[in-house]
């Protein structure tokens, strides 16, 4: 199972940060125009889905598979989105954002006196304790391609 990039977007769709571990592809534009795009593409597959479900459902969009890989979104009650790109089969992402948002967001961004919300997350000790958590993860690891 393989993780291959994290994005972390506020509520209004400013992006706060973004890291790779095993992304092999680039986009080849930007990653002002790569956030962009990921934030209105996920605007649109959540609206979608309120619009189109035949049930009235709590959660909405949570991911999406392709044949190559998957995106699995997890958003908080502020608005905070965390969404994470993982091969097909990586399980058990829906916890594994849920805990990097407690553990990793919260103790490291959000007690961070100096971090202004709304603003690129720019710590070290975020970035090192976010590491470590995605690379201890069961999910986190090299795909044979």
């Amino acid at each position: 199972m393989t993780i291959y990039n994290l994005y972390i977007f506020d509520r209004h769709g400013t992006m706060l940060y973004y890291a790779e571990w095993n992304r092999v592809k680039q986009s080849g534009i930007t990653r002002d125009e790569e956030s962009k795009l990921m934030y209105g593409s996920l605007y649109s597959i959540k609206s979608f889905v309120s619009k189109i479900s035949p049930l009235d459902t709590r959660e909405g969009f949570l991911y999406y598979k392709t044949d190559k890989y998957a995106l699995h979104y997890f958003e908080t009650a502020s608005g905070l989105k965390f969404v994470i790109n993982t091969d097909c089969s990586s399980t058990g992402v829906k916890d594994l954002l849920q805990q990097l948002y407690a553990k990793v967001f919260v103790e490291y961004t959000v007690k961070n006196p100096i971090w202004t919300p709304g603003t690129p997350i720019n710590s070290a000790l975020f970035k090192s304790k976010l590491d470590e958590f995605i690379k201890q993860s069961p999910i986190y690891g090299l795909k044979n391609v």
